[in-house]
């Protein structure tokens, strides 16, 4: 079998025939818990493997499903047709209402307090007993039944919850694959980059914090029709340990991962049975050893056992060329921000003009990234105005500014894990209706930068110099009226800087207003056609490259000796 997706068929299929032909009824009741985990663990592959948040709340919307669908089916005996969605809609509310805030928090932060979101339910589930029956929880859930027919207990309640996984996991795969899966793998990988891409973090985190809920809750009301009792030990922390130990040991962010990790985990136990007292030892032992042999992920290693599939050429297309706008674009007035005690930038005024190349010089500390960063929208100043084609635009987020118009590169270039056309085509995520459309304009990106042929190759993988080039064209898919360039030469040779300069030229003869930070005189000042030196934050000198480099200020302070 040449290819992942076929050997995950073979193996589905194998799952379906050993279910239906030799499971005894024991073997099938774990065979459908284990549905149900893997419905949760593909959520929760969307928040954490996707879009990199590690959620701690997917126990919490696993809990509450649980609990919609118990007190509803037991007190009030609803059909599942309205239990259902209803375990669906809380947990999905409840993700939209704390997901506004924590998901501005970082990493751990994040972690923490998404924990303790599930904690508090916990706490809401044992001392509300009227409602939710206390520690003793509620007994007499029914089963699946809709429209005067219930869904039997063995081979049919098993093929219902698998084909709830099934649904869901076509679902999963279908958003990871497309538009939206890609914008959160890049946020995931390099947010600060995904911002500056047009891309808005805060909003792709939170939908891909909403999904995960959705899965969280259907798995839950699932695992009360199976269990039919719902008690606190479903919001207890063993499950959302569960989820994430599933999604590791599958393969982080894979569809195939979650369904993998939920059999093989699921199973294990029972395979160790034999081993009675000492069982749980051994698997403990053999969940360590799939993590450190495997760390990414079981579906990680058949992927890389296997060849990976031919890459498809994708023939590039040139975007529609929109009218840009001549004379100033971009006006920065009295640009300050301070860091603590320290001003980074201090009273910055300057303007980049459509068709030139302004070069922005200084020593080390001098400001420059940090200016650099409050244009894009990196950091906001604490003085002054930023204005973009004659409209005041200070204090914008880097996505709204990407989206108005300013593209960028960083000073130390870095692509992420995958094809170089995929890097390529983030930039036009928010653009295109289809993938397929943003890979052509990717193509065409590439093309101007002399890079197509690098499309299939892994972009982490590149030599310094080709990153730079790749993330140059990954800014003009952006079909920037601004382009800000952050020592695009750095650790370029000769040959290369001269085709650098030639392509950084006919973009500016393009209409764009491009601004380039560098150290490499020799580069810079036969490109541009005006240059900026900043120094301790200021505007030291600014006109003609020849008459700043002339000017005893900059020499004194950056240039040392005049250059030759």
């Amino acid at each position: 079998m040449s290819s992942p997706g076929g050997v995950l068929a073979v193996a589905g299929a194998a799952l379906l025939a050993y279910a239906a032909l030799y499971a005894s009824p024991y073997e099938l009741r774990v065979l459908t818990v284990a549905g149900v985990y893997a419905l949760a663990a593909i959520g929760f592959q969307i928040v954490f493997g996707l879009a990199g948040a590690l959620s701690l709340a997917q126990g919490a919307f696993f809990g509450i499903g649980a609990y919609v669908t118990g007190i509803l089916g037991s007190r009030y005996g609803l059909p599942f047709p309205v239990t259902f969605p209803l375990s669906l809609l809380l947990p999905f509310v409840l993700a939209v209402l704390v997901g506004l805030p924590v998901l501005r928090l970082e990493s751990h932060y994040f972690a923490l307090a998404t924990l303790g979101i599930a904690q508090v339910v916990l706490l809401l589930a044992v001392n509300l007993p009227d409602l939710t029956g206390g520690a003793n929880g509620l007994a007499g859930v029914p089963g699946i039944a809709a429209f005067g027919v219930e869904v039997p207990r063995g081979r049919p309640l098993a093929a219902a919850v698998w084909a709830a996984v099934a649904a869901g996991g076509l679902l999963a795969w279908w958003m990871a694959r497309g538009r939206w899966g890609r914008a959160l793998t890049l946020v995931r990988d390099d947010p600060l980059a995904a911002a500056t891409l047009g891309l808005d973090v805060g909003r792709l985190r939170l939908a891909a914090f909403t999904v995960s809920a959705l899965y969280g809750g259907a798995a839950g009301a699932l695992a009360v029709h199976t269990q039919r009792v719902v008690s606190p030990e479903v919001l207890e922390f063993p499950v959302m340990v569960s989820v994430l130990t599933i999604a590791i040991v599958g393969g982080r962010g894979r569809v195939a991962g979650a369904i993998l990790g939920a059999v093989l985990l699921l199973h294990l136990p029972e395979w160790f049975r034999f081993l009675e007292q000492s069982y749980l030892v051994v698997y403990g032992a053999a969940l360590l050893l799939a993590i450190v042999v495997a760390p990414y992920g079981l579906t990680g290693v058949l992927e890389r056992l296997l060849p990976p599939p031919a890459a498809v050429p994708v023939p590039p297309r040139a975007w529609a060329e929109r009218e840009r706008p001549a004379g100033t674009v971009l006006c920065v007035e009295g640009l300050s921000k301070a860091f603590g005690g320290v001003r980074a930038v201090d009273g910055v005024t300057l303007s980049l003009e459509a068709g030139r190349v302004t070069g922005l010089i200084g020593p080390n500390g001098s400001g420059k990234t940090t200016l650099i960063n409050l244009v894009s929208g990196l950091e906001r100043p604490d003085g002054g105005r930023v204005v973009l084609n004659g409209r005041e635009v200070t204090g914008w987020r880097a996505d709204r500014l990407a989206r108005a118009g300013i593209a960028r590169t960083f000073q130390t270039a870095s692509l992420p894990a995958g094809t170089v056309l995929d890097a390529v085509t983030a930039a036009r995520l928010d653009r295109d209706g289809s993938i397929a459309a943003a890979q052509a304009h990717a193509g065409h990106a590439l093309e101007r930068v002399g890079a197509l042929h690098l499309g299939p190759r892994d972009g982490a993988a590149l030599p310094a110099a080709l990153r730079r080039r790749v993330e140059l064209a990954r800014a003009l898919a952006r079909e920037p009226a601004v382009l800000l360039l952050d020592e695009p030469a750095a650790g370029l040779t000769d040959d290369e800087k001269a085709d650098l300069a030639a392509r950084i030229a006919a973009v500016a003869a393009g209409g764009v207003a491009v601004l380039v930070v560098e150290h490499d005189m020799d580069f810079l000042l036969p490109l541009v056609d005006r240059v900026v030196c900043l120094d301790g934050g200021r505007v030291l000198a600014q006109g003609a490259p020849a008459a700043v480099a002339a000017d005893p200020a900059v020499i004194a302070a950056y240039l040392g000796d005049a250059p030759s």
